[in-house]
């Protein structure tokens, strides 16, 4: 069994607890020992990796990844390539996801039938570099609604009547995905930019639950109206995008159950485009440019208070759309500082140890901690006084995920040499 033990790090555990100087022992894929400044771990056998002052915490999780999107300019550009094609550019994607630091991702939607599973099942057999990945759906939505854009191979498979879904999620789940995706709300008309209408009904979205529930996978809902919030928690949705127009029942049903439901936000594409979208070539009207502002509004006070009331608000920004490209997923931890009132060690929880949770290894995931499975990356710099570091993946020293070396320590930095016998 290998061994590695970090020595002269700043760990960061990710349960938000400040950081402290110490040691970790690695064994096989799992935490064996922290010892934190003042005592030191005996592991003779053990590869030693000396810090030098690095900062030492768990892998990130995206809880809205998108490994399937290809940084497309629109909807309908998703599923462009053949899809043998489109499988090597996820491949990809899901290399570059672990170079930035995120060893899980809980998947938003497949852009076509079967890529995440496949992309899955690779990586869990070693064939392809990438983060534990539960594999998601096409998004499930209906006539009308968001995401049916009539179009052949289109990224949504639209459904209608609660038939209709049962039978979609049964086959979806015999094909061995983890997560079915559901559209409940869809952008509506009105004076207001930010008018949603709800187009699911609850029979259709407790048709989808009902065999999640039955065949043990999780269900994850784009549900920015108010009423599509509630029906997603009376049926026990367990990934709530959006939430963007929760109102104060919704909220409430959502701290009733915050110990089975998690929120993502999934600000990027807005974010994204007010303030970057030049910079990619994309322009942004005056109309876009209102919604966006106005979502940003109303997201930042909503997740604000959410986490005030312990609810478990996670990064996820809908990256691989051409304003908002995949590798820039861990802007989405200073967006909770800056917009949402997070302090960095709650914006790191968000995405280690609630991200682990998530992905249904809650205290075995995320942490750094004795008996947990050993994803850690070796930072250059203290996340807590610019979280902006975790962007730049050249501050990411060392990767580790099951601990096996993604990224190894360099020479310079952090010498890895067997201790002597």
């Amino acid at each position: 069994m290998s061994e590695t033990l970090f020595i002269n790090v700043v760990i960061i555990d990710g349960t938000a607890a400040p950081a402290f100087s110490g040691q970790v022992l690695v064994k096989g894929d799992r935490i064996a020992d922290v010892a934190r400044e003042g005592a030191s771990i005996d592991a003779p056998n053990a590869k030693t990796v000396d810090g030098s002052g690095a900062t030492l915490m768990p892998g990130m999780t995206d809880a809205h990844a998108h490994l399937s999107f290809l940084d497309a300019g629109t909807l309908g550009e998703l599923t462009n390539l053949t899809p043998e094609r489109h499988v090597l550019e996820t491949a990809k994607n899901a290399r570059k996801l672990l170079d930035h630091g995120f060893t899980s991702m809980f998947s938003g939607s497949s852009a076509r039938d079967n890529t995440d599973i496949a992309i899955r099942d690779s990586i869990n057999a070693g064939d392809i570099p990438g983060p534990r990945l539960l594999a998601a759906t096409r998004q499930m939505t209906v006539s009308g609604g968001f995401g049916d854009i009539e179009k052949d191979d289109a990224y949504s498979l639209v459904l209608n009547g609660p038939d209709e879904f049962r039978k979609a999620s049964r086959e979806a789940a015999r094909r061995g995905v983890d997560i079915l995706k559901i559209v409940p709300s869809a952008p509506g008309s009105g004076k207001d930019v930010l008018a949603e209408d709800t187009a699911m009904t609850d029979a259709e979205v407790a048709a989808v639950c009902e065999v999640a529930h039955q065949r043990n996978r999780a269900v994850a809902a784009h549900a920015r109206s108010a009423e599509a919030v509630k029906m997603c928690v009376r049926n026990g949705v367990k990934m709530i995008y959006h939430a963007t127009l929760a109102d104060e029942e919704a909220k409430d049903m959502l701290e009733a159950r915050k110990g089975s439901v998690f929120v993502a936000p999934a600000m990027g594409l807005p974010y994204g485009r007010l303030k970057e979208g030049e910079s990619y070539g994309v322009s942004t009207d005056d109309y876009t440019r209102a919604r966006a502002e106005k979502e940003i509004e109303t997201v930042s006070a909503n997740m604000d208070e959410l986490k005030s009331r312990g609810v478990r608000v996670l990064p996820g920004g809908d990256y691989g759309f051409k304003w908002n490209p995949h590798g820039r997923n861990a802007r989405d931890l200073f967006m909770f500082v800056e917009l949402f009132g997070f302090s960095p060690l709650e914006a790191i929880r968000a995405a280690t140890a609630h991200g682990g949770a998530l992905m249904g290894m809650e205290g075995e995931l995320g942490l750094v901690t004795k008996g947990a499975f050993a994803d850690l990356l070796l930072v250059d710099g203290d996340p807590v006084k610019d979280i902006q570091i975790l962007q730049d993946r050249d501050r990411l020293l060392a990767i580790m995920k099951n601990g096996d070396f993604h990224k190894t320590p360099s020479v310079e930095r952090a010498q890895a040499q067997v201790a002597a016998e």
